[in-house]
């Protein structure tokens, strides 16, 4: 694909959806650094009918430090993987309470410190709590990149490196968000809405698998 594919691509994304977010409810860098690390494997509708119940009685590192293992799972036991997902989450809390004064740091070697914390997580908090222009790739951005012929690669790692190089400037700081929400609802993994899709005539899928007649 070329640039100028390229640019039209996310010319259109902004058009529709001029500022993007997550769907992630939170308030404070620590309220979404917790909520990232509860939607591994899980949804964000599923994190969210969590932190409602969670925040409203632990927001901050101390609060839900205070609350233990034992006292967090009550409040996530709906999301998969909640009892290693409350080791981590209170681990964080003790290391942000011990070694960052209570607060999220900005740095990307001190959050993927954190239990729990990866390269995607840390990049969603720099990104969507520190304005910092990265593109954490999870199953929706991957497939995106992949299918549409954006920025293909076999693993995460080289479509991150590959939209860090080939989305323009201008676009990066919301293209994140951009490529998730497109993934989630329209560019589907089984059933991909081509019909419904703003950027078909520029996605090479498309081009490579016309739709029957009768769509």
């Amino acid at each position: 694909m070329n640039a100028a594919k390229r640019h039209e691509i996310f010319s259109r994304l902004r058009a529709q959806n001029p500022h993007p977010t997550t769907e992630l409810e939170y308030t404070t860098p620590f309220e979404l650094l917790i909520a990232v690390l509860l939607s591994a494997q899980a949804t964000d509708v599923s994190v969210n009918k969590a932190t409602r119940l969670l925040y409203p009685v632990a927001n901050t590192p101390a609060a839900i430090y205070a609350l233990g293992v034992d006292g967090l799972i009550p409040y996530i036991q709906t999301i998969g993987l909640f009892r290693t997902k409350a080791k981590n989450v209170i681990a964080t809390c003790r290391l942000l309470l011990e070694q960052h004064g209570g607060a999220v740091p900005r740095q990307r070697e001190a959050l993927e410190a954190l239990p729990g914390v990866g390269r995607k997580t840390a990049n969603v908090v720099l990104n969507t709590a520190f304005g910092e222009p990265t593109i954490a790739v999870d199953t929706h951005i991957f497939r995106v990149a992949n299918r549409t012929g954006l920025a293909p690669g076999k693993n995460v790692e080289i479509v991150e490196e590959k939209l860090m190089k080939f989305v323009p400037p201008e676009f990066r700081l919301d293209a994140h968000h951009w490529l998730i929400l497109h993934g989630r609802y329209t560019c589907l993994a089984r059933t991909p809405k081509c019909w419904n899709c703003m950027i078909a005539d520029l996605c090479e899928y498309k081009q490579k698998t016309p739709l029957p007649k009768n769509v």
